[in-house]
């Protein structure tokens, strides 16, 4: 799923490309793609169709576009979204779910979801912040993210460092791929329990899920595969620089010992035995 850098590339890109641009008519060709949008698709094309785009906003994995009605296109990429600028005459996407022309004839934006776990919607009213959206917490690029209040929440937490990390009401934006990078920075292992931590540890830990998010968005986010590129169709390349993450096997490249895979939550952990020791005490809660 695409994490924060990811969804940060598309929205340097749609503010580029669609940004005071005025929607001459949006096309739904499968429903699933704006179900959560209850009205329903002909609703959904009817109150953007006419409609200029301000501005294109996130909140961590989530964008929203406020428009000159003061409603907001809200939009989620889900496992394999893709909201790409393409020319008028370009040929339809396998999976084309949504299509948007403007009123000056230029590219189109379309939604395109092989999978569709994604969606759109259009928040009534949220141009400043939806209130589909309102429940998730900064992320740590914003600069209204409060530092001394993750600090506090984390270490008054009963759980693990990592599910910390993936709690989207105490930190947004970071997924399994930066928060598995950030705890190898920090010689952290995500299971070790969060009220144990210090303020400086939480602190370290922080300024690493910054640099690995900075880092990531400096090369347009990571690609393992064909499903996630940015407005234009190109792949990120922070894939050539993991430390941990799908290197199961290889040498730390800190100290050589080989990477671990443990299982996590349905998914996946990657982190150096030696680096990253398991903690001797589980988390309380």
């Amino acid at each position: 799923m695409p994490e924060l850098p990811e969804v940060e590339t598309v929205r340097q890109g749609l503010a580029r490309w669609v940004t005071g641009r005025r929607v001459d008519a949006v096309q739904v060709r499968h429903p699933r793609a704006v179900r959560r949008h209850l009205p329903g698709a002909a609703h959904f094309a009817d109150v953007l169709t006419g409609r200029t785009i301000r501005d294109v906003r996130r909140r961590g994995k989530y964008l929203w576009l406020p428009l000159d009605s003061g409603d907001a296109l809200v939009g989620h990429l889900g496992m394999s979204g893709q909201l790409l600028v393409q020319p008028a005459e370009a040929p339809d996407e396998l999976h084309l779910r949504v299509r948007f022309t403007f009123a000056d004839g230029g590219p189109e934006l379309r939604f395109v979801d092989q999978r569709t776990f994604g969606g759109l919607a259009v928040s009534a009213g949220g141009s400043e912040l939806p209130a589909e959206i309102a429940h998730i917490a900064r992320d740590p690029m914003d600069p209204e993210f409060s530092d001394a209040g993750f600090v506090g929440a984390v270490r008054r937490r009963r759980t693990e460092v990592k599910r910390a990390m993936l709690d989207q009401t105490l930190i947004s934006g970071v997924g399994n791929i930066y928060a598995d990078e950030a705890l190898w920075r920090s010689r952290l292992h995500g299971a070790r329990p969060t009220d144990a931590l210090t303020g400086p540890a939480v602190t370290r830990l922080l300024g690493h899920v910054r640099d690995v998010l900075g880092e990531a968005i400096t090369v347009g986010g990571t690609s393992f595969d064909a499903l996630y590129v940015n407005v234009n169709g190109e792949s990120g390349y922070f894939d050539r620089s993991l430390n941990v993450y799908g290197r199961e096997g290889e040498p730390c490249r800190r100290c050589g010992a080989p990477i671990r895979r443990e299982p996590f939550m349905n998914r996946s952990s990657y982190s150096c035995p030696r680096c990253q020791p398991r903690p001797r005490t589980a988390a309380r809660g």
